[in-house]
């Protein structure tokens, strides 16, 4: 097929990468403009843009399609279908309507469960214990759009959001090239009306960890924001990100350190693996250990 690819950060390019090893032809990739990042607020890529220009392929960065001009340049590639993964601008119904065969879309959940920005994050958070992909043809409401096929994964105990994304990633990239395959053979059907709910963005206000809380939702937590945002506590002042945790069965007064990096929370206790502290490197909590003395109870 005559593919337009629309995406943004790395868990559209192994989408983008596996379309064009099948065999298709990329004709166009859209991507959000350059964003200002660094020391020096230097403006960079994004990781599609970036590939899909290694690749020679022509890259759009509209801020909107408000321009009907917009329009113009999508319509002038000559699609036979738009993919969209992780875009993160929308897309107005005279876009999803100008390839012919219309939009697909990669949703790493396995809809109608967690529809919106965060699904990653929020089935982590919800202590789901299955995820998936869903190839979705697309419409103007917000994941709303009938499924052409899913695939279903589990989570694993201790995963984090960091190695969830590469493992749906993956089946995302296998999911759409199974699809365009054999395009008539997936038919769209329409969404349940049960079991709707929507993963609203990560809130910076979220990462910080209250020890009060039962360990299970701590460690669920301190998982789901690894690597962004990090949960985070304060350590001599210090913000510190808990970067991978499991829970253990120790007891003690909510936030004490009952042993080694394992902190009583307001049921059992979370064993903490992995630390980061601001402006330093990651580290696994036996490694912090050695050059960092705990207190007693974290606030």
């Amino acid at each position: 097929m005559r593919v337009v690819f629309m995406g943004t950060p790395g868990f559209s390019v192994t989408a983008l990468r596996a379309l064009s090893e099948a065999g298709h032809e990329i004709v166009g990739v859209y991507s959000q403009p350059p964003r200002k990042s660094g020391r020096g607020q230097k403006r960079h890529p994004s990781p599609v843009q970036a590939y899909a220009e290694s690749q020679g392929w022509t890259v759009f960065t509209p801020k909107n399609f408000r321009d009907p001009a917009e329009l113009t340049d999508i319509a002038a590639l000559d699609a036979d279908i738009a993919v969209v993964v992780a875009y993160g601008l929308i897309l107005p119904q005279a876009l999803l309507d100008t390839p012919r065969f219309g939009c697909l879309n990669i949703h790493a959940s396995l809809l109608p469960r967690w529809r919106g920005a965060a699904p990653i994050h929020r089935a982590i958070m919800a202590g789901d214990a299955q995820t998936g992909v869903c190839i979705m043809q697309m419409d103007a409401g917000l994941d709303t759009g009938p499924v052409r096929l899913r695939r279903a994964l589990y989570i694993a105990a201790h995963e984090t959001t960091a190695e969830l994304h590469d493992r749906l990633a993956a089946l995302g990239a296998a999911a759409i090239v199974e699809v365009l395959a054999d395009f008539p053979g997936h038919p769209p059907e329409v969404q349940p009306e049960v079991g709707i709910c929507y993963a609203q963005k990560i809130d910076k206000s979220e990462a910080r960890i209250e020890w009060t809380r039962p360990a299970h939702d701590v460690d669920r937590q301190i998982r789901a924001l690894s690597p962004f945002p990090g949960a985070w506590c304060e350590l001599a002042g210090q913000r510190m990100k808990l970067l991978a945790s499991q829970v253990g069965q120790g007891s003690g007064t909510p936030g004490q350190v009952v042993g080694g990096f394992e902190v009583a929370c307001g049921q059992h206790s979370v064993i903490i693996t992995r630390v980061q502290l601001a402006g330093k490197t990651a580290q696994t909590a036996a490694e912090f250990l050695q050059g960092h003395a705990l207190p007693q109870k974290f606030d």
